[in-house]
């Protein structure tokens, strides 16, 4: 059977679409396999590159790179808070939008996201809902004892850095002894909560409209406490606050004196990450910039 001129050239066409469409799958092909990309690391990061097309830029935090097995330093061409958010986005699988609770709780205590340490163990959200979930958590931590203490815990990377500073200076407990100070359960975290303040308080806190509560005691489930990354000192000279400063622990919620919070960061390099020096009454604060 002849071909007719027309079938010729329709045939033709044909042969080169199906020649270009090889090509293309096998040059996809090439570069998937060379760079190892599977559907779950380009759907992965995908999202942040939508979330910047569609939602505001500080929450454009490329994620497709989040590790905690390599050192982590914040682009410095990046606000204050941007740099901040890209090292806890690192550690933090959800960030919660500005103007909710969790933002507002993130804001005065989420100071702990930033932890290099490869060996801490940071909670998966800033609210725990109760004792069970808690105890969750905290049975998946590798405890440290504090020297001089009768039973007070805190997470290992945490205690030991503590217990460093504590041979450089006499650094007591607030209370003098006990595990109030250090990593606290749920009930705790509630009752010292109900001590000063009530669900009427809560619920301001819960709209935004109470926050100064926040420099005196933790809502419930929210505790830095409760991560075992947190203890509440008798601090007065600046020979000790040099030595706690030098090992990582810092005063990140203003207005609780007592409290200190293990950052792992040098003293310098808290500004690369966002923090803002703030000094009340002569007491350095380190805070985050939300």
């Amino acid at each position: 059977m002849k071909l007719t001129l027309k079938n010729q050239k329709n045939i033709t066409r044909f042969i080169r679409k199906t020649s270009f469409i090889s090509i293309v799958i096998l040059m996809i092909f090439v570069l998937v396999a060379s760079n190892e990309i599977t559907p779950h690391k380009v759907a992965r990061t995908a999202q942040p590159l939508n979330g910047c097309l569609s939602n505001d830029s500080l929450l454009c935090i490329d994620t497709s790179k989040n590790t905690t097995s390599e050192p982590f330093i914040p682009d410095p061409k990046l606000n204050p808070q941007q740099r901040f958010l890209s090292a806890i986005a690192r550690k933090l699988p959800t960030i919660p939008q500005p103007g909710t609770y969790e933002y507002t709780l993130l804001r005065s205590y989420g100071a702990v996201f930033v932890n290099p340490d490869i060996e801490i163990k940071l909670p998966p959200k800033d609210i725990f809902a109760n004792e069970q979930e808690t105890q969750k958590f905290q049975a998946t931590l590798r405890m440290g004892h504090v020297d001089g203490t009768n039973d007070c815990y805190l997470q290992k990377p945490a205690a030991d850095a503590l217990n460093k500073a504590r041979t450089q200076q006499h650094i007591p407990l607030k209370s003098g002894y006990g595990s109030g100070d250090c990593t606290r359960t749920f009930n705790t975290n509630l009752k010292f909560w109900n001590k000063y303040a009530n669900n009427q308080v809560l619920a301001k806190v819960q709209q935004g409209k109470e926050t100064k509560i926040l420099g005196l005691v933790a809502p419930p489930g929210t505790s830095q406490h409760l991560w075992g990354l947190a203890i509440d000192l008798h601090v007065g000279s600046k020979e000790q606050r040099k030595a706690l400063n030098q090992n990582g622990w810092f005063q990140t919620v203003e207005n609780d004196v007592p409290h200190w919070t293990y950052v792992g960061l040098s003293e310098e390099n808290l500004p690369l990450f966002g923090f803002k020096k703030k000094v009340v009454q002569s007491i350095t604060y380190w805070i985050t910039p939300l």
